[in-house]
């Protein structure tokens, strides 16, 4: 009798180890999936690990690249911000990770795939959505939604008895008192002690970026290029260092935010399953190439274009945050977006200091910025006069209005 077999996104933690165990002593073949997005592991290690558990065979794949050019700049270039401040790190790389699982599972022509995400935060819903619009014939096995699996592991203390039962290593080390998600654009620290809103996050907790009080006393000028939108050029004027290739010039942004303190974020957001989490962030290189670009859109791009999808950022931001990346309303608000970039080229210079990103320049071939135009010490072709008219006509809407609403007295509620 042939086994069922089952893909599983795999990270050689104690989650996974014991889920893969748990699955082999159910009588799966399983095949794991181990999705590199700049994370910190040793993946030979890791390799080995899923081996010596049982895994029939172990995938390691290099996302890099693609989490660069496919998802952070295509965010990127949407502006792309959670609740006015997350910058989605975690959000944009598992679907991803979901899509490259589904590859290999129909490489495999494995019936089912998995994951070790719990049943009460958003991971689940970004890996399962995917999996669903990509195949939506595949099997999931969620195990932290397992009536059978939860029944037997009630937390941490019964993961580790299983751990030691089957033989699994598992690191001696003392428990983290948070929980952490670490790639290419950001870490991200919640949980535990972290659950505490009034509590202040200890200096070591933060791994990506040094204190700004600690960081050099120095400003860093930086000029970084867009074409359609897209960054394709950083020259850090201090050392006339020069990078062009997408995922080098990510990482190198990534080394300048995290020397100079910057990107650090500690905010109470709210989940799609409705449960409002804090989340303490550190995103360094994705910080300085938002804060670039939404300048740059101010000179070349045409005003109405720009409030236009100023309104869709919060829906796209949130579309990203609840796990939809591979949906329809993406691809029609992602089509928008890039026709809004049609136009956004040229550069700006920033400085970068304690923390700051202060934008200091900008110049685009695209420009929309008449100097003379804009002076209010040249006149520079604008007739003042015609001023008067058209204050004139937006007023008319506003009298209208008033005398309305005159004997009702209609603003009295702005007092209370």
């Amino acid at each position: 009798m042939t086994k069922k077999k089952v893909v599983l996104a795999y990270s050689g933690g104690l989650d996974t180890s014991v889920i893969l165990k748990w699955f082999i002593n159910k009588g799966y073949e399983v095949v794991c999936f181990v999705g590199n997005v700049g994370q910190q592991d040793d993946f030979k290690e890791v390799e080995e690990k899923a081996l010596k558990i049982g895994a029939s065979k172990v995938y390691i794949e290099d996302l890099r690249e693609e989490f660069v050019t496919d998802f952070i700049f295509p965010a990127l270039r949407g502006n792309a911000i959670y609740e006015g401040r997350y910058l989605l790190g975690t959000s944009l790389a598992r679907p991803l990770l979901a899509k490259k699982q589904i590859e290999i599972a129909e490489k495999e022509e494995a019936e089912y795939v998995a994951h070790g995400a719990t049943g009460k935060g958003n991971d689940q819903v970004r890996f399962e959505l995917t999996y669903y619009a990509l195949n939506p014939k595949i099997k999931i096995i969620s195990p932290w939604k397992d009536p059978e699996f939860l029944s037997q592991f009630k937390g941490r203390s019964d993961l580790i008895a299983y751990a030691e039962e089957w033989k699994i290593p598992v690191k001696a080390s003392k428990e983290k008192p948070y929980s952490e998600d670490d790639n290419l654009m950001h870490i991200s620290h919640e949980a535990g002690v972290l659950e505490n809103s009034l509590f202040r996050p200890p200096e070591d907790l933060f791994t990506k970026t040094v204190s700004p009080k600690e960081a050099p006393d120095i400003e860093t000028i930086v000029e970084i290029y867009f074409k359609y939108g897209t960054p394709v050029k950083v020259i850090n004027k201090n050392e006339e260092t020069i990078k062009t290739e997408p995922l080098e010039l990510f990482i190198y942004l990534n080394e300048l935010g995290d020397k100079n303190g910057i990107g650090r974020v500690d905010m109470i957001e709210n989940r799609f399953i409705g449960i409002k989490s804090r989340g303490v962030y550190e995103t360094p290189g994705a910080t300085i190439l938002w804060i670039a670009h939404r300048d740059l859109e101010g000179i070349a791009m045409d005003k109405e274009v720009m409030h236009l999808r100023d309104m869709l950022i919060p829906k796209f931001s949130e579309l990203i945050y609840n796990g939809f990346w591979f949906s329809p309303e993406m691809d029609f608000i992602i089509s928008a977006f890039n026709k809004s970039q049609e136009a956004i080229d040229g550069k700006v210079i920033l400085s970068l200091y304690k923390g700051n990103v202060n934008v200091i320049g900008r110049e685009s071939p695209t420009s929309l910025y008449d100097q003379k135009l804009s002076s209010m010490d040249v006149e520079g072709g604008f007739d003042a006069t015609d001023s008067r008219g058209f204050i004139n006509i937006h007023a008319i809407r506003l009298k209208a209005h008033n005398i309305v609403l005159r004997k009702k007295k209609p603003y009295e509620w702005r007092k209370k």
